[in-house]
C-alpha cells in the first residue's frame, strides 16, 4: 500500500512537472523603432545595453529575426493575429481609429487563455479602440479595446506618444480622470468647458522641450507638440519623461501579483522607447554617446532589466519564456527635430552609429533595415544559450505557441502564422523558407533570394514582358545595393507569382504552396 501511494505521488510530481515545462509563463517585451544594430550584443558601440547583452547571452539571439511589417501597426496587428496586415488595409493609426483587430479573430492572449493563462498587456497599443460606429467615450467605459480581444488586464498608452491623448488607459478607464474637466479627442463640444491646451500651428512657441517636424504641431502637451487634438484631462495627462520607468513598475506590479497564482501567465509588455518623442527620464540622459535616441534605448534596456530581476525576484526565471523583440528598424529625426539624425552621403544615421547594422535602410522602408530586428529568445529549462540564423517572423509565433500549448488551429484562424517552434527553441537552424515583408511595397524570400514588387507586369503573356521590382541576392549583397533582377528575370518571375498567390490566396499557413 505504502508503495503504490509513492507511487501515485510521484506520478502526479511528474505530470506537474511536465505541465509546467509545456505551460511556461511568457513574456515578451517589444521595443519601438530598434533596429538590429541597436543593441550591444548586435554590435552597438555607443549605446550601453547590459542588461539585453545578458539576456541574449543566456538565451537564442537571432541574427535572422523579422517583423512582419517596417512600420508599427501592422506588425503588432500580424503577431498578435497571425494575419498579414495588408489582408484587412492595416496601416500607422490616426488618434481616434477603430481596433483594427476584428470580434472572432483569434489571438496570441486568447490562444493562451485557452490553455488556461492569465493574459495582460502593459504599455503601447496603437491598434485601435473603439468600434467605429460610435465615438470612444474617453470619460466613461473605454472600450472595445485590449479586454475585448484576450486580454485579462491592460495598462495603456491608448494610441502613441507622439499622439493624443496623452493619458494612461487601465483596463475601460483613463487613469485619474477628473469628472469636471472631461476629455476629449479630435472633436470637442460647442459648450466645452475645460483644459484648453497651445495648438502647435498657431503657437509655436509653445512647444518648449523641442522643435516638430512634419505635422507633430496640433496639441502641445507638456511643451512637445502631438499628432491631433485633445481637450480636458489635465488630471490625468501623462508625464514623458516618466513613461518608461512607469511602464516597468507597472510590469514589476504585475508579476508579482502573480507569484501566488496556479495558472501560468502571458505578459505583452510594449515600450513607447525608442519612438518619439524621446524624452528619457532624467537619470538616463547623458548615458549614451549618442543623444535623445541613445539615451532612451539606455532606458528601455534598463526597463527589460527591471523585468528580468521582477522575474527572479519572485521565483519565475527558469520557467518564463523571455523574448525581446521589435516592432520595425530604426528611424532618426521622425517629427521631431532632437538632434538625433546626421546625414552621410548615402543614408541618415546617429551620430555616427547605424541602428539597421550591416543592412539597408530602416522604419518605413521595405529593405532589410526595415523590418530585420533583434530577436532574442530566453528559456532555462529549455533552451541552450547560442546565436542562431535561423529565420523567425513574429507573424509566426501564434502558430508556434499553438503547437508549445497543443492546440490546434482552425483553417480560419491565423491564416498567414506557420509552425517554426523548434526553430525557436533552437532545434532547428533553417526557420523558415519563405518571408513576406510588407511597407509601401510588398517584398518576397525564399532562402537567399529577396524580391521587391513595384510595377510587376501581370495578365496575358505576362511571362514574356520585363517585369519590375527588385532583387536580390543576400547571401552576395546582404546590404541589397546591386538589383540583379535584369541578370535573373525569371526567378524575379517565380517569386512575383509566388508573391501574387499570397496576396489573393486563403494565407500562407493553408493555402500557401512554395514553387
Amino acid at each position: 500500500m505504502h508503495l503504490l501511494r509513492l507511487s501515485l505521488l510521484t506520478a502526479a510530481f511528474c505530470l506537474l512537472s511536465a505541465s509546467a515545462q509545456d505551460h511556461p509563463n511568457v513574456v515578451i517585451i517589444y521595443g519601438d523603432d530598434v533596429g538590429w544594430g541597436d543593441l550591444g550584443c548586435y554590435g552597438a558601440t555607443k549605446i550601453p545595453t547590459p542588461h539585453l547583452d545578458k539576456l541574449a547571452a543566456g538565451g537564442l539571439r537571432f541574427t535572422d529575426g523579422h517583423c512582419s511589417a517596417a512600420t508599427c501597426t501592422p506588425s503588432r496587428f500580424s503577431m498578435l493575429t497571425g494575419i498579414h496586415g495588408f489582408r484587412h488595409n492595416v496601416r500607422i493609426l490616426a488618434p481616434d481609429a477603430p481596433m483594427t483587430i476584428k470580434p472572432g479573430m483569434l489571438t496570441l492572449p486568447e490562444l493562451f487563455k485557452k490553455a488556461g493563462y492569465s493574459t495582460a498587456v502593459i504599455g503601447k497599443w496603437h491598434l485601435g479602440i473603439g468600434d467605429g460606429k460610435t465615438p470612444v467615450d474617453w470619460n466613461g467605459e473605454v472600450k472595445p479595446g485590449p479586454l475585448e480581444v484576450g486580454f485579462d488586464y491592460s495598462f495603456l498608452l491608448p494610441s502613441t506618444n507622439d499622439r493624443v491623448p496623452c493619458v494612461y488607459v487601465e483596463n475601460h478607464k483613463v487613469l485619474n480622470l477628473d469628472p469636471a474637466d472631461p476629455l476629449f479627442v479630435n472633436n470637442k463640444p460647442a459648450d466645452f468647458e475645460g483644459t484648453e491646451y497651445p495648438d502647435g500651428r498657431k503657437n509655436p512657441e509653445s512647444m518648449t522641450y523641442y522643435k516638430n517636424s512634419h505635422g507633430h504641431n496640433y496639441s502641445v502637451i507638456n511643451g512637445i507638440g502631438r499628432i491631433g487634438q485633445m481637450w480636458g484631462g489635465k488630471s490625468a495627462l501623462w508625464n514623458d519623461e516618466t513613461m518608461g520607468p512607469e511602464f516597468a513598475k507597472q510590469a514589476r506590479k504585475y508579476i508579482a501579483g502573480r507569484k501566488d497564482h496556479k495558472e501560468p501567465f502571458f505578459l505583452f509588455w510594449s515600450a513607447a522607447d525608442i519612438h518619439v518623442p524621446r524624452a528619457p527620464h532624467p537619470d538616463f540622459k547623458g548615458k549614451s554617446e549618442l543623444t535623445y535616441r541613445g539615451d532612451a534605448m539606455v532606458q528601455l534596456d534598463w526597463c527589460a532589466g527591471e523585468i528580468m530581476a521582477a522575474l527572479e525576484e519572485n521565483g519565475m526565471t527558469d520557467n518564463t519564456i523571455v523574448i525581446f523583440s521589435s516592432d520595425n528598424g530604426p528611424v532618426y529625426d521622425d517629427g521631431y527635430e532632437d538632434g538625433t539624425t546626421v546625414k552621410t552621403s548615402t543614408k541618415e544615421i546617429d551620430r555616427g552609429h547605424d541602428g539597421s547594422g550591416p543592412y539597408r535602410g530602416g522604419k518605413y522602408q521595405i529593405y532589410e533595415g526595415g523590418h530585420r530586428v533583434p530577436l532574442i529568445l530566453r528559456w532555462p529549462t529549455k533552451v541552450k544559450p547560442a546565436v542562431s540564423n535561423a529565420t523567425i517572423n513574429q507573424i509566426d509565433f501564434l502558430a508556434s505557441f499553438a503547437d508549445m500549448l497543443n492546440i490546434e488551429l482552425k483553417n480560419d484562424q491565423a491564416i498567414d502564422s506557420r509552425n517554426h517552434l523548434d526553430a525557436l527553441l533552437g532545434k532547428d537552424a533553417n526557420g523558415s523558407e519563405i518571408l513576406v515583408s510588407e511597407a509601401r511595397d510588398l517584398a518576397i524570400r525564399q532562402g537567399e533570394w529577396k524580391y521587391i514588387a513595384s510595377g510587376g507586369k501581370k495578365g496575358k503573356n505576362a511571362a514574356k514582358k520585363p517585369i519590375g521590382g527588385e532583387l536580390y541576392n543576400l547571401k552576395n549583397d546582404l546590404g541589397e545595393q546591386k538589383n540583379v533582377i535584369s541578370e535573373h528575370p525569371e526567378r524575379a518571375r517565380q517569386l512575383q507569382a509566388m508573391l501574387d498567390q499570397v496576396r489573393t490566396g486563403k494565407g500562407m499557413r493553408t493555402g500557401f504552396k512554395a514553387e
